[in-house]
């Protein structure tokens, strides 16, 4: 019977579903070692390295992806890996300006039915089955996170960044947003109704920094961390 179950696991897609209880027992182990394998992996990367969050849907030929091609390049020539969900669009510009600059390049790709394959300018690739477990990767081995324009997935990771440097449960380090015409609308929204109606302090708001020009995005994160 355990066997029968452990080949039903092993012939599940590797995308399918988490929210039934089958299987629950065998699936801790998979999720022990998608932690055991993130730890080594990244561990191994042995110097500073930035998170880039943004879009999967932006083509190369998009400005955004171009700035977050140069801002990648300029992080890797300031002595920093940098760390991407591994996918295309954006993830994948901020590879390219890694990989092209003779710097790390860190892919922690997930497996989604249209976003499986790590993009081709990774140079150290670890793939995950589960988002809460790639989240504590990003959240361990990065310095800052920097987050251009995204969707759901980019809003995901920056408030919970967010949440954890105010709620204390991580030690604070820099959130940059980029591309202010993108994110402006959403700053205004979280003054008129979080601060004004008293769910966040005005401290909090000091947490999220807007930063157009790469150059000063890195001469940013260089005066808010210790490399």
């Amino acid at each position: 019977m355990v066997m029968e179950e452990r080949r039903r696991i092993s012939r599940e897609p590797k995308y399918c579903l988490d929210n039934n209880v089958v299987g629950d027992s065998w699936r801790m182990f998979r999720i022990m070692g998608e932690f055991v394998e993130g730890f080594d992996s990244m561990s191994a990367m042995n110097l500073p390295a930035v998170t880039i969050y943004g879009s999967a849907r932006i083509p190369e030929d998009h400005p955004w992806y171009r700035k977050t091609e140069e801002l990648a390049a300029e992080l890797v020539r300031a002595g920093f890996g940098v760390v991407t969900g591994g996918g295309p669009g954006i993830m994948e510009a901020a590879n390219k300006g890694a990989y092209d600059a003779g710097g790390i390049s860190v892919g922690l790709n997930i497996a989604l039915p249209h976003e499986q394959e790590p993009n081709p300018y990774v140079n150290m690739s670890v793939q995950f089955k589960y988002f809460f477990v790639r989240k504590v990767m990003f959240m361990k081995y990065s310095m800052a996170f920097i987050c251009m324009p995204g969707g759901f997935g980019s809003l995901d990771e920056l408030f919970e960044s967010l949440t954890l440097i105010q709620t204390q449960r991580i030690k604070p380090f820099p959130v940059i947003l980029v591309g202010s015409k993108f994110w402006s609308g959403l700053i205004d929204w979280i003054k008129e109704q979080f601060l004004a109606n008293g769910t966040i302090s005005e401290e909090d708001l000091d947490l999220i920094n807007i930063i157009d020009d790469p150059q000063e995005v890195v001469d940013f994160i260089k005066r808010s961390v210790v490399t």
